[in-house]
């Protein structure tokens, strides 16, 4: 097995991103949920600035084997740069080799020095708990829509910050502004 490498970024690799979680959500969830996060993925790529996007991913011999992004979560009355890990996905062939939570790790350290105060995620607890996430409340952290798994509502602090409950209305990029994301 070659090495895996960690990149920043996602230009060049749209189509190829699209594709991993495509796949990955497909084996996973069905092809319904396939579908709409390969597409999910696709429009956070186009619509959204690249200022509001960060995104890492995983190759091995130059082919993808995992991809994360994050987005900025504003609150109205809150300072903190809070941002958004999803999605996140691991190719089905290569999941529990532990490639997602060195992604993850990667990514925090990444975003915590350039100024990340607090990430948030809305996905399986048992996951993310491995790399530091816990339960957090709507009063904590307003999430931007209505949640249909309130369990799935994780995050964390980076850094010195502490996780104080965020304040005022939370707002997501645009592409996340779909309720049926949440």
């Amino acid at each position: 097995m070659s090495q895996v490498e960690i990149c920043s970024g996602y230009a060049g690799r749209e189509a190829a991103l699209s594709e991993l979680f495509r796949t990955t959500f497909t084996a996973s969830e069905g092809p319904q949920e396939g579908a709409l996060l390969g597409d999910f993925v696709a429009d956070l790529m186009r619509e959204t600035p690249p200022d509001d996007v960060r995104a890492f991913c995983m190759s091995e011999a130059e082919a993808l084997v995992a991809g994360v992004f994050f987005t900025p979560l504003r609150y109205a009355q809150d300072d903190r740069q809070v941002w958004l890990l999803s999605p996140m996905a691991v190719r089905p062939d290569r999941q529990g080799q532990g490639l997602g939570q060195r992604l993850i790790r990667h990514a925090l350290d990444s975003l915590h020095k350039a100024g990340a105060d607090i990430v948030l995620s809305y996905g399986d607890p048992a996951f993310y708990g491995r790399v530091g996430f816990a339960p957090v409340t709507a009063a904590q952290a307003a999430p931007p829509h209505r949640l249909s798994m309130p369990q799935g509502w994780i995050g964390q602090a980076l850094g010195a910050v502490s996780f104080t409950p965020l304040t005022g209305e939370a707002r997501c990029v645009p592409a996340f502004d779909r309720p049926e994301l949440w």
